[in-house]
């Protein structure tokens, strides 16, 4: 199967790292392809950066449309166009943050969230909330570590991270840790270790997920919400697009 990895944001490296972290579990006979929009923001970080990397990743998705790939990974934690992408795409697709959340709900009575930011934390609640995991989940935590400080070999974002899971044991009485950013990906193992309880990667749990879905032959329901875009007249930058 042909599976397409989608980093909303524009940053080459973290889109790298994602692809190496989704073929260290994929399946022999999957072909994953990752990718990036060239406009947008180079970091996803709050409602105004999600915004901005809308038509970026909703492009990457109709690319991958036409050149007949059979599933989606939403490789950002916020799960951003996560609806409007299946509203596009004929094969499942799905977000690491859905995908993650799920996967916890599964070894674990309770799990918390480390996120980055403390901006995204509304964001991940919310999003908990409409999946139905809210109350699975005992904490979403901030490490405050910037995005972008994960590409930086120099910076304490490991070990501050690291501390953070180590208050939600303490603090949160957490049987599980979901990491909340794509940029994260390359952590999990030797968190897991050092810590002693599953820590979950997104971007693993939902390239698994999709293989599944696709292997089942499962594709997105095209009644109601996400049925395909109306055709209507797009204006300005928009206006080649056309649906």
């Amino acid at each position: 199967m042909r599976l397409l990895l989608v980093n909303p944001n524009t940053t080459s490296s973290m889109t790298r790292k994602i692809e190496a972290a989704a073929r260290a579990v994929a399946h022999e006979g999957t072909t994953l392809s990752a990718v990036n929009p060239v406009d947008g923001p180079a970091s996803i970080e709050g409602y105004f950066d999600e915004a901005y990397s809308l038509p970026g990743l909703l492009g990457e998705i109709r690319k991958g449309e036409e050149a007949g790939f059979q599933g989606y990974v939403i490789a950002c934690f916020d799960d951003t166009g996560l609806d409007a992408a299946r509203s596009l795409a004929t094969g499942p697709v799905v977000g690491i943050g859905e995908a993650a959340f799920h996967c916890a709900s599964l070894i674990a009575g309770r799990f918390s969230v480390i996120t980055t930011l403390s901006r995204s934390v509304p964001i991940i609640e919310h999003n908990l909330g409409k999946y139905g995991l809210a109350a699975r989940c005992a904490r979403v935590r901030a490490s405050d570590v910037p995005v972008l400080a994960l590409e930086d070999a120099t910076s304490n974002a490991r070990m501050r991270i690291s501390d953070e899971i180590e208050a939600a044991k303490r603090e949160d009485r957490c049987e599980a840790v979901v990491l909340g950013c794509a940029g994260m990906a390359d952590l999990a193992a030797d968190l897991s270790a050092r810590h002693g309880l599953p820590v979950l990667d997104g971007v693993a749990c939902a390239v698994k997920l999709v293989e599944t879905l696709v292997g089942l032959g499962l594709k997105t329901s095209k009644i109601e919400g996400y049925a395909p875009p109306l055709s209507k007249p797009y204006g300005g930058r928009f206006a080649a697009d056309g649906f």
